[in-house]
C-alpha cells in the first residue's frame, strides 16, 4: 500500500469520525431539549395544581398554606361547599334588565375535585317553555353539542341549544317537558378536569427532573391599610440552563408563579 492510499485511508476514517462526532452531537442536543421541554411540563403542571390548591386554601382559610403538610392534607382530605349561582332577569320598561342573583349552598366537595375539576352551567336563555334536554346526566359533551330545547315567549319557533365548553354532565334541573323556565335559570351543570389529573399529589412539592423542593413563600403584606396575602412558589434548580434570575424577560427566570411583592398568581410560563 502506498503513501497516498494511506493518506486516503486515515483521512476517510477521520471524516466518518468527525461526521460521527458531529451526528452525536447534534442528536444529544436535540434528546436534551426535548428532555427540558418534557422536564418543564411536568414542572408547569404541578405549579398549576399547586397554585389553584393555594387559592382554594386561601378562600377557606382567608391565608395561603405556609408548608408542604398543610397543603398536601388539604388537597387529600379537606372539604369546600358547592355553591350554585343563578340569576332571575326581570326586565324593565325602560329598557334595561335588572339581575338579581341568588348564590346558594347545595352541599360540600372534596379539596381535590374543586381544585382538579373545573364547574360549568348551562342556563335558560330567555323566559319560555322547556321542551327537553338533548343529553342525560352522566354523559360526555363537546363543545358544539346540543344541550336543550325550548320555546321562548316572544316566539312560536323552537330553538335548541348547544354547550360552550366541555365535560360531563353531573346534574340537570327538575323541569319537564312542557315546564315554564325563566330567563337565567339553571338547567344543566357539567364538569371538566382542568389541571392534569395524574400529577401525584403526595409529592407535589417535588421539582420533577431535579428532585429539590419547590420553593414556597407567603406573606401578609400592607396595600392601603388593606391586609392582603402575597405568594411565591418556583423551582430552585431549574433543568434549563438558560433559566437565570437575572435574566430581564420574566419567562426566561426560573419557573414559578406568583411574587413575594404583588398581589398576583400569574405563572411566567403562561
Amino acid at each position: 500500500m502506498n503513501l497516498t492510499k494511506i493518506l486516503a485511508y486515515v483521512l476517510f476514517v477521520i471524516s466518518l469520525a468527525l461526521a460521527y462526532y458531529l451526528y452525536n452531537s447534534i442528536n444529544s442536543s436535540i434528546k436534551f431539549r426535548e428532555k427540558i421541554t418534557s422536564t418543564e411540563k411536568q414542572i408547569t403542571d404541578k405549579l398549576a395544581v399547586i397554585r389553584e390548591a393555594q387559592k382554594v386554601y386561601l378562600e377557606q382559610h382567608g391565608r395561603y398554606a405556609n408548608n408542604w403538610d398543610s397543603l398536601i392534607n388539604f388537597i387529600e382530605t379537606g372539604v369546600v361547599p358547592i355553591i350554585v349561582k343563578s340569576e332571575t332577569i326581570i326586565p324593565k320598561s325602560y329598557g334595561v334588565d335588572s339581575v338579581i342573583v341568588k348564590i346558594d349552598t347545595i352541599g360540600e366537595v372534596s379539596a381535590r375535585e374543586k381544585i382538579f375539576r373545573k364547574t360549568y352551567s348551562v342556563n335558560a336563555a330567555d323566559n319560555g317553555t322547556f321542551l327537553g334536554f338533548s343529553k342525560k346526566e352522566g354523559d360526555y359533551v363537546v363543545k358544539g353539542t346540543k344541550s336543550y330545547k325550548m320555546r321562548r315567549l316572544t316566539s312560536e319557533r323552537v330553538e335548541e341549544f348547544a354547550f360552550l365548553d366541555k365535560g360531563t354532565i353531573s346534574s340537570q334541573a327538575k323541569v319537564n317537558v312542557g315546564d315554564a323556565v325563566k330567563k337565567g335559570q339553571n338547567l344543566i351543570t357539567f364538569w371538566d378536569y382542568q389541571l392534569n389529573p395524574d400529577v401525584d399529589v403526595k409529592t407535589l412539592s417535588i421539582v420533577p427532573g431535579s428532585g429539590k423542593t419547590f420553593e414556597l413563600y407567603t406573606a401578609s403584606i400592607d396595600r392601603n391599610g388593606i391586609k392582603v396575602w402575597v405568594i411565591e412558589v418556583k423551582d430552585p434548580a431549574p433543568i434549563n440552563p438558560e433559566r437565570r434570575e437575572e435574566n430581564e424577560a420574566k419567562n426566561r427566570k426560573p419557573l414559578r408563579f406568583g411574587s413575594k411583592t404583588d398581589v398576583t398568581t400569574a405563572g411566567n410560563w403562561e
